[in-house]
């Protein structure tokens, strides 16, 4: 055994995220401002469900997601950025960097909250991936995901991506009264060259027929990159 890691050499600590908008195909990333409020709230007014593993939430008045979503317009961590959607122009979700932390290469993506109409969509994922692209190419050495062990559908979303599990911390957090074990998921920048190209693969338009359905999955271009597996999606 080794009785210390490899040299990190010629690696130079990445900026503070900065960026006001992050361009895609699908969506773009804008940085959240109270001027989505209205959109958002509307949006996420089709299920309460969506806010089931998050600290806060649903907000009964649109009044008070306003006053929350200033509030976390003017946060530097976590930094949320609105999901607009290209095809109609309307903010539908939230994602955020957080655990920003420049000087060891290390940036966490979380906060995801997504409309009904906007889960499972090209747009969605392609949110993830754009979140994903700005922070290895401004140099982080390791982007991580962390959710709620029962939150099934963030697990396979992660590992979709290409995310390599890494063990779940049990009695991490207590979130609205109730216990929470997290799952890790994470990639590093080992990972990137190889999941960039399954992300391209997966966007072309070439993978999608005349009703915008994909023709290969997105998990199968990504599983050759992951480093290790989900052992609780493996039975499902």
């Amino acid at each position: 055994m080794k009785r210390f890691g490899e040299a990190v050499t010629g690696w130079k600590a990445p900026q503070f995220p900065d960026a006001g908008v992050i361009d895609g195909r699908a969506c773009r990333l804008e940085r959240l401002e109270e001027r989505h409020a209205d959109a958002l709230f509307r949006a996420n007014s089709e299920d309460d469900a969506i806010w089931d593993y998050l600290p806060y939430g649903p907000f009964p008045s649109e009044a008070g997601y306003i006053r929350w979503v200033g509030d976390m317009a003017a946060s530097r961590d976590p930094l949320f950025y609105a999901v607009v959607e290209k095809e109609t122009g309307l903010a539908s979700g939230v994602m955020s960097y957080l655990r920003i932390t420049p000087e060891m290469g290390v940036i966490e993506l979380g906060h995801i909250n997504l409309s009904r109409r906007l889960s499972r969509s090209t747009a969605a994922t392609e949110a993830m991936i754009l979140m994903m692209s700005w922070a290895f190419r401004a140099g982080y050495r390791r982007f991580e995901w962390k959710c709620d062990a029962l939150n099934i559908p963030s697990r396979r979303a992660a590992e979709r991506l290409g995310l390599s599990y890494e063990g779940t911390f049990r009695q991490a957090a207590i979130v609205k009264g109730r216990n929470r074990d997290t799952a890790w998921f994470a990639a590093t920048d080992k990972d990137w060259p190889g999941l960039q190209e399954a992300y391209e693969a997966w966007l072309s338009p070439s993978n999608f027929d005349a009703k915008g359905h994909q023709i290969e999955r997105l998990s199968d271009l990504t599983r050759l990159v992951r480093v290790s597996s989900d052992p609780v999606l493996a039975g499902q």
